[in-house]
């Protein structure tokens, strides 16, 4: 089972970049973020006739999230993130495909920081952490892939000090982070890449960060125990983000031996 994640910043405008890659790569399961788009908007039907079957909650010029299976139709079990049912916005999915739960979730920026937006960030997380250990708990095998807007470590950013007050860096935001490893989930990239240093995901627009390879790692794939030695493989798919109209974020994909 091949497995990606890609923060698509706006699905109809990226819509003709997202199904070259689609035909391309062929990914089993693919997790959407960033669709800027409503439910009534979403491009189902070219999305079905490239293939994939597809469950999503859309929310207009913001958020958005999707799960595509290909030749299958995902078995949705969460529309939203539990823990907090005022929770307007679109940033969590969760289905079942081919007998593996799949999480696909799109944390907030939190920025700017201190302020509300920041502490929104880590009671979002707070609640992720929370549903996490009762995924866990069903034994499962499960999934979480996304954009957390987290850089882990300081290696998962290149050398710089425009970052330093940017919440995506921030000690509680990684610790935030740092538990879910602690709780029992295993970072895919990283075990597959223990000593890679710039495994970016995301190159701003600004500032020709893409031609100097001034990126960051913010999307993640978290596995559950007993998908860990199922990993075989996966990549960064950097030359997508070098395309004409690209999202400012790479595809991410993983291999499961399932």
């Amino acid at each position: 089972m091949k497995l990606a994640t890609f923060n698509i910043n706006n699905i109809n405008r990226r819509l003709p970049n997202l199904l070259d890659w689609l035909r391309v790569r062929r990914p089993d399961v693919v997790c959407l973020q960033e669709l800027k788009a409503t439910d009534r908007q979403f491009p189902r039907t070219a999305i079905a006739e490239a293939g994939y079957g597809a469950a999503f909650v859309g929310q207009s010029a913001w958020n958005g999230v999707a799960i595509l299976a290909r030749g299958a139709e995902p078995v949705v079990t969460e529309t939203t993130l539990p823990g907090d049912p005022d929770d307007q916005q679109a940033r969590y999915i969760e289905a079942a495909v081919n007998g593996v739960v799949i999480a696909c979730l799109y944390a907030p920026n939190g920025n700017p920081q201190p302020g509300p937006k920041y502490a929104y960030k880590l009671r979002w997380m707070e609640r992720l952490h929370a549903h996490a250990a009762e995924l866990l708990a069903s034994k499962l095998p499960i999934v979480l892939a996304g954009d957390y807007n987290i850089v882990p470590e300081a290696r998962d950013i290149y050398v710089t000090t425009s970052y330093r007050d940017n919440a995506l860096v921030q000690p509680a935001a990684r610790a935030a982070y740092r538990a879910l490893l602690e709780q029992g989930w295993t970072d895919a990239l990283r075990k597959l890449y223990p000593d890679e240093p710039a495994l970016y995901t995301f190159w701003d627009y600004m500032r020709n960060r893409w031609e100097r390879n001034a990126g960051l790692r913010l999307d993640h794939f978290l596995l559950s125990k007993n998908l860990v030695r199922k990993l075989k493989g996966g990549a960064v798919d950097r030359e997508v983000r070098g395309r004409e109209g690209a999202s400012d974020h790479a595809p991410v994909w993983i291999e499961l031996e399932i």
